[in-house]
C-alpha cells in the first residue's frame, strides 16, 4: 500500500510540475519563432545592400565578383545556403549570427567564427534559400524560409508550433500556417508550386541548408 501511494504522489507531483512548466515551453517556442522573425528581416537587409553592389542577390554567378571585390578566403559554392549565405558574410553581412534560428537542426548557435571553412558549418544555418532572385524578381516571391525538410516542399511544423516563417523579395515576412501534410499552401498550391504566379513558370532554385 505505502508503494502505492508513493506512486500515486509521485505522478501526481509530475503532473503539476508538467502544468506549471508549460506555459514556460510554450512561450519558449514563440520566442524562437520571434527570433527567427527577426533575422530573416536581417537576412533581407543583407540580400538587398548585396544586390546594390552586385546586381543579383547570392548565385553561383556573382562568386567570381565577390572573390575579386572582398579577396574573401571564405569557402564560396552554390550547392547550399550555407555556401551561398557566404557571400553574404564576405560582402554585407560580417556575422553569422542572423542566419541562425533554433530548430531541430540547429539546436546550437553559430560560433562567431568567421575565418576560411569555419564560417556558416553545418548546423549554423536556418534558412532555406531560392537561387536566382534579385530585387527585380516578383515582390511577393518567396526568398527565404524556415524550417523547410531538407530535400522535398514540406516544413517541419515542431519547431514553431505549426507555423513557417516566410521572407519575400519586398522585404516582408510572414508567419504561415503548415497543413497536416507539411505543405505551406498559397491559393490553393504549394508555396513551391511553378504554378505560382511570382515563379513566373520556372521552378524554384531550392537550396536547403547544410
Amino acid at each position: 500500500m505505502n508503494a502505492i501511494f508513493l506512486f500515486g504522489g509521485a505522478s501526481i507531483f509530475l503532473t503539476l510540475v508538467l502544468i506549471i512548466l508549460s506555459p514556460f515551453f510554450h512561450s519558449r517556442k514563440y520566442a524562437d519563432r520571434t527570433e527567427a522573425f527577426s533575422n530573416i528581416k536581417e537576412v533581407h537587409l543583407a540580400l538587398i545592400d548585396f544586390d546594390t553592389d552586385y546586381g543579383s542577390f547570392p548565385n553561383a554567378s556573382t562568386i567570381p565578383a565577390v572573390k575579386a571585390k572582398t579577396s574573401t578566403s571564405l569557402a564560396l559554392g552554390s550547392s547550399s545556403s550555407n555556401e551561398l549565405f557566404r557571400q553574404l558574410i564576405a560582402s554585407t553581412a560580417k556575422t553569422e549570427s542572423i542566419f541562425w534560428a533554433k530548430t531541430s537542426a540547429t539546436s546550437h548557435r553559430p560560433d562567431g567564427d568567421l575565418t576560411g571553412i569555419h564560417a556558416l558549418e553545418k548546423g549554423e544555418c536556418a534558412f532555406t534559400y531560392i537561387a536566382g532572385l534579385s530585387s527585380s524578381s516578383a515582390l511577393d516571391a518567396p526568398v527565404a524560409m524556415v524550417q523547410v525538410i531538407p530535400g522535398t516542399w514540406e516544413f517541419d511544423p515542431k519547431p514553431f508550433k505549426g507555423k513557417a516563417v516566410v521572407l519575400r523579395i519586398d522585404g516582408s515576412a510572414k508567419i504561415e500556417t503548415i497543413d497536416r501534410n507539411g505543405h505551406v499552401m498559397i491559393g490553393g498550391m504549394n508555396i513551391f508550386d511553378p504554378r505560382q504566379p511570382y515563379w513566373r513558370g520556372k521552378t524554384p532554385d531550392i537550396k536547403w541548408p547544410e
